[in-house]
């Protein structure tokens, strides 16, 4: 009877150990496909950084174009304006000059308002 007890209890402890085997294997698998996980979800977010950054570079290009159409636009508008401008003034300045002239040779002499005599 004792025999039989010690029996059964080695195959109950043989048993434990087998299970304990599986759990183990269990774990190292499952932290095995958390890795794996892990990795592939990593590669995948490069790869989508990488897809991003060239749409936003071909974006770049292909807007900064318009804006260096339109800055010449802006650059030849502003040159019209300004020989606009000193055209203006070549005409007036004869003009301008005399009257600047004028106003300086023609002064008159008063006392100002807040003067108290």
């Amino acid at each position: 009877m004792a025999a039989s007890s010690s029996q059964g209890i080695n195959t109950l402890l043989e048993a434990e150990r087998e299970a304990a085997k599986i759990v183990q294997k269990a774990k190292q698998y499952r932290i095995q496909r958390l890795k794996d996980a892990r990795s592939e979800a990593n590669k995948e977010i490069e790869d989508l950084k990488a897809q991003k950054n060239l749409e936003y570079q071909n974006f770049v290009a292909q807007h900064s174009g318009a804006s260096d159409a339109s800055l010449g636009i802006v650059d030849q508008e502003t040159d019209a304006k300004i020989a606009e401008i000193q055209s203006g003034f070549a005409e007036h300045k004869d003009v301008a000059t005399e009257k600047l002239l004028g106003a300086i040779k023609r002064v008159e002499a008063k006392p100002h308002i807040n003067v108290r005599v």
